[in-house]
């Protein structure tokens, strides 16, 4: 098992179960105990957990927003596959404005080697394109950084998508749901996702299985207005279904 495959069942397993042991992680993963106290030492360090007396327990309160950290853990192959799903989907040339989240900062890696404009909502995502130039064209939006999100919101941002019109916006979320709409953690992010929909020609939610039939705190749009969603295999059937009769053009990575 690769350090970043153990890693992400370790959050996963602390995450499930409030807390665990060093022992029971060690059996789990068939690390070494040392190997797993190191590793608890790294997650902590990165805000994924807690380190405590002879374990680790979560961070994690009900109905929170997971942090970025340890959602970057999570089913890294399906966002990789719902990233190439969606570049797939963007024409060279376009103007794209690219949300925050861990499976937006997938597809940033993909379009930095596209010939198109780019406006992304999160410093990883602008550092990402800063730090190997290519085809494609930065620009940086205006707004007060989330802590450990990155994810910009603020009223420096909504002024900067109110000036500009794009082809694209790529929407990450933290729920959707046919009868819910699209939704989140944070009034702020909602707030921001919802002018970015409204500044754009056509918008792409993308969005891992496990965010469909969830709901959120805070209403960013009905589905309705989702032109297209990128999802994965494990997306619930009757959802899919649900979205595709309020008229959303559904795609499985």
């Amino acid at each position: 098992m690769s350090n970043a495959d153990r890693h992400a069942l370790i959050a996963k397993t602390v995450r499930d179960s409030a807390g665990a042991t060093v022992q029971e992680l060690a059996g789990l993963t068939g690390a070494s105990e040392m190997t797993i106290r190191r590793d608890l030492d790294t997650l902590a360090a990165q805000g994924v957990l807690e380190r405590v007396r002879g374990g680790a327990r979560t961070l994690l309160l009900r109905g929170e927003e997971p942090p970025f950290a340890l959602r970057a853990h999570e089913a890294v192959d399906a966002k990789r596959r719902i990233a190439a799903e969606v570049c797939a989907l963007v024409a060279d040339g376009e103007t794209v404005l690219l949300d925050s989240g861990t499976t937006c900062l997938e597809v940033a890696r993909l379009l930095r080697e596209r010939p198109v404009t780019v406006l992304p909502l999160s410093l990883q995502a602008i550092h990402l394109f800063a730090e190997t130039p290519g085809p494609a064209t930065l620009m940086v939006p205006g707004g007060q950084p989330r802590a450990a999100e990155g994810a910009l919101t603020g009223p420096l941002t909504l002024a900067s998508l109110a000036a500009l019109r794009f082809d694209t916006a790529v929407i990450g979320c933290c729920g959707l749901s046919a009868a819910d709409g699209l939704t989140a953690y944070d009034l702020d992010d909602a707030a921001v996702k919802k002018a970015g929909i409204a500044s754009a020609r056509r918008t792409i939610a993308a969005a891992d299985g496990g965010k469909l039939g969830r709901t959120a705190y805070a209403h960013v749009v009905p589905a309705a207005l989702l032109h297209t969603l990128v999802t994965d295999t494990t997306a619930p059937a009757e959802e899919v279904a649900a979205l595709e009769g309020a008229g959303t053009v559904v795609k499985t990575a």
